[in-house]
């Protein structure tokens, strides 16, 4: 079983219209459908809220962990056991996690008719057994629900 999931995809848009919309938070918030706190910092963690429907209940928190204008951005974030069946009034909001992380990298490369984004998920490998084969199927659908949501934010 591999322990990464990837995703490309080529973009009708400049390199650097999607490189804002990857790493300015609004943009991202909108498009990943999540209300950031602030902006990303290499280096730190990253905090906000899920606005995608069904998941309102989930606090988001990634540590910026590259950004390399305009060719990569990447962040680790947390997979937790329980972040399908938790309630609103569990408190997520501790910085330091034992749940197992992944990296995500979004690789940009310049294409003959946009930009060719490349999408890794990975270090799924760090999940408990029992929890990995449903975690990368979980992220892989959510993986091409967001490519197609970022598709659709940088072409308009």
């Amino acid at each position: 079983m591999s322990d990464r999931i990837e995703k490309t995809i080529v973009l009708n848009a400049p390199i650097e219209r999607v490189w804002r919309a990857l790493t300015d938070h609004t943009e991202f918030g909108t498009w990943f459908r999540v209300q950031l706190d602030g902006p990303f910092m290499l280096g730190e963690i990253s905090t906000g809220t899920m606005t995608y429907p069904g998941y309102e209940h989930v606090s988001w928190r990634a540590t910026v962990t590259d950004m390399e204008a305009p060719r990569l951005f990447a962040f680790t974030w947390p997979h937790p056991a329980d972040i399908h069946t938790q309630d609103q009034s569990q408190d997520q909001s501790h910085v330091q996690s034992p749940d197992p992380i992944t990296r995500v990298e979004f690789r940009l490369e310049t294409a003959e008719t946009g930009t060719r984004l490349t999408i890794v998920e990975s270090g799924f490998d760090a999940l408990p057994v029992d929890r990995r084969a449903d975690a990368m199927r979980r992220n892989d659908e959510g993986w091409t629900e967001q490519a197609g949501n970022i598709r659709a934010h940088v072409q308009g």
